[in-house]
């Protein structure tokens, strides 16, 4: 398995620190870049202000609920970009409410998933998505 770029976009800190640690007990060998709401992972994905030299991400980990533009909002941008569509976006959220469920696999989620409450469960959800999205799963760069 290659290390990918994973964009995290979270407005949570702990969350954040949960998730980088997480997968840096996988080995450490994936680039992760973090932005804190959705405007921010806009202008890190059109490389804009202080992100022109963003790397496009192998995988996008992406919040619901976060201030400026919420996830929803993101990945219908994501998903309606001829370029950017094909980078493969994981809702990673604590919502279970089946309308954010549903927008989200309407707006072309490739994943929904479930923010595990416990650190060891959120440990194993990060293994599981990196098992299947950058080990079994075939994408392009």
């Amino acid at each position: 398995m290659r290390g990918a770029h994973i964009l995290l976009v979270e407005d949570n800190e702990g969350d954040i620190l949960l998730t980088l640690e997480a997968f840096e007990e996988l080995g450490g060998k994936h680039k992760i870049s973090v932005v804190r709401n959705g405007m921010e992972a806009l202008h890190f994905l059109y490389k804009k202000e202080i992100y022109i030299q963003a790397e496009k991400p192998d995988l996008i980990l992406l919040d619901i609920n976060m201030p400026l533009l919420n996830g929803h909002d993101v990945l219908t941008q994501i998903k309606s970009d001829a370029i950017l569509k094909m980078i493969p976006v994981i809702v990673l959220t604590t919502s279970s409410n089946p309308k954010d469920i549903v927008q989200a696999y309407s707006s072309h989620a490739n994943s929904f998933v479930n923010k595990p409450l416990e650190i060891d469960d959120f440990h194993e959800a990060v293994y599981k998505i990196e098992q299947f999205w950058l080990d079994l799963a075939v994408y392009v760069n």
